[in-house]
């Protein structure tokens, strides 16, 4: 028996929820995209994204739904945890419209175990958990294949889900992202059983798409002419490369790690299904294995190889491996079922070890090395992290001992305890992560260097990530120093890991502080008053 409907929303709640709170934004996606979010909400100006001050030229879907989480939570929670909690609403909603898609195309028995799929898959863990543009688009292509698999029994709901699926895809992670969804369109009009309905459904889906996107088009046209050019030839640029092979075998490489155990679950399944002979060519299987392998070669085709884009890969194999991962044989079955127990409760031991070394300097060899690895970082001992542990703990023990024998048995295991890992990992040991991933300290200490009132700040080689945590954290939005305007200011801020690009421009300039982010041993800062 599938989990039942309470079960399953619970199960996916927590790990939905967990990891999105208590932490500040990480350097990388998540501090650029919580402080874009901090911008339009704190000006006002929705029409346009904007990073510490700059233009930055994204599609605004995802920007807008975090500032309308941060201005609804904001009084409640820490505003960038209120802002993240965006992230959490478009996973939920990808997760809904998997199990429905599920349910569509491989009926009421199989449709729990795509989310559960996608919940368990490695790849998606600490991107789900971050700010994230690209998670919109993962709700799109959930919500892509369940209307083309609605088509025919509902071909109105079909085309509304279709058109909502991309105005959002194209309004939260831009043109190319997009470009499978339409793509798709032909093959779920060649798998409908009445072709003028379906060519009818689609249109529909054209129509809503560009009534939903052509206002913001507009809008930006009329007031913000510039960015529109600009976010068109952002988007447009990458379409414009040639097609990589060497990029198709470097997503292809991802996948292993990054798709487990959708990938394996997905080739089961597709081998299962030639078995049947008669099910190979069914619109289950070729409907998401059409889009994986449309959205593969987009990928190979319009972004270098990295962890984000390949997101995208992961609605389509999870529906995929929907069947396979209640068709394993018994021996398979009892094999991934073991692995899962077993892994997830030594990682479950490790996390414990770790927050003893942190909080309990035991054993003393780990507490020292915890140290070393994030200076100045001092364990505390917090009762309400040890009890929320311990009864985590005891709810997957409890878990292991009665799950009942069922074709959900394993991968119930498996999302489980990835989620208990999750939550166990968030609880106990957070704080030793979050010290040193987040510029909260380098930018305090900038704010604290430059006199009250200080508006002219110029900085040089400054990450996305790093401009992004100023603003958020100490309101200050630097210039470029090429720049005609950085140019005139008295100040400057430079970051590297070499002497030639820590030192002063010229000899007008004084070193006013250096410093760096906790456990970072090679990239520096430092600040400069002419």
């Amino acid at each position: 028996m599938p989990p039942s409907g309470w079960m399953l929303a619970g199960m996916l709640a927590l790990y939905v929820l967990a990891g999105l709170f208590g932490r500040d934004p990480w350097k990388g996606e998540d501090a650029i995209h919580i402080a874009t979010a901090w911008q339009m909400l704190s000006s006002g100006d929705w029409l346009a994204p904007m990073l510490a001050g700059r233009p930055f030229h994204e599609p605004p879907l995802y920007y807008w739904s975090a500032a309308i989480s941060g201005w609804l939570f904001g009084h409640i929670l820490p505003l960038h945890d209120a802002l993240r909690l965006a992230s959490g609403a478009w996973v939920a909603l990808t997760l809904v419209a998997l199990y429905y898609a599920g349910r569509e195309l491989h009926g009421d028995e199989h449709a729990a175990a795509a989310p559960m799929v996608l919940a368990g898959s490695a790849g998606l863990l600490l991107h789900a958990h971050d700010a994230q543009p690209m998670l919109v688009a993962l709700a799109a292509y959930a919500g892509t294949i369940g209307a083309g698999a609605l088509m025919a029994r509902k071909p109105w709901a079909a085309g509304l889900f279709y058109g909502l699926a991309l105005a959002a895809c194209l309004l939260g992670a831009g043109i190319a992202p997009t470009l499978p969804l339409l793509a798709i369109a032909p093959f779920a009009w060649y798998f409908a059983g009445q072709r003028t309905q379906a060519a009818q459904t689609l249109l529909l889906g054209l129509a809503l798409a560009t009534l939903l996107v052509a206002p913001w088009l507009l809008a930006l046209d009329q007031w913000r002419p510039g960015r529109l050019d600009a976010w068109l030839h952002t988007e447009l640029t990458p379409l414009a490369t040639p097609f990589s092979f060497t990029g198709l075998a470097r997503f292809s490489s991802l996948l292993p790690t990054f798709a487990f155990p959708a990938l394996p679950l997905a080739l089961w399944a597709l081998w299962h299904a030639w078995r049947q002979r008669k099910q190979a060519s069914h619109p289950a299987q070729l409907l998401p294995l059409i889009l994986f392998f449309l959205t593969l070669l987009l990928l190979a085709w319009a972004y270098r190889p990295r962890e984000i884009p390949a997101l995208l890969l992961l609605p389509p194999l999870a529906l995929l491996a929907a069947p396979g991962a209640l068709n394993l044989r018994r021996g398979a079955a009892n094999a991934f079922d073991w692995f899962a127990m077993s892994l997830f409760s030594l990682l479950a031991a490790l996390v414990w070890l770790a927050w003893s070394a942190m909080a309990l300097d035991f054993p003393p060899r780990l507490a020292q090395r915890v140290v070393e690895l994030r200076p100045g970082f001092v364990g505390e001992l917090n009762a309400w992290h040890l009890l929320l542990g311990i009864a985590i703990s005891v709810w997957w023990w409890w878990l292991i001992v009665t799950a009942p024998r069922s074709p959900y048995r394993s991968l119930t295991h498996w999302t489980l305890g990835f989620t208990t890992f999750w939550l166990l990992a968030t609880t106990l040991i957070l704080p030793w992560f979050d010290y040193g991933r987040s510029y909260r300290p380098v930018a305090e200490a900038v704010a604290k260097a430059l006199p009250e009132g200080t508006t002219c700040l110029a900085e040089r080689h400054l990450s996305p990530a790093q401009r992004a945590s100023l603003a958020y954290f100490a309101n200050l939005a630097p210039l470029d120093s090429s720049t005609r305007a950085g140019q005139q200011c008295r100040w400057l801020l430079v970051v590297g890991d070499q002497s030639s690009e820590l030192s002063a421009p010229d000899a007008s300039w004084r070193l006013v502080w250096q410093g760096n982010r906790p456990g970072e041993r090679r990239e520096k800062f430092r600040l400069f008053q002419r």
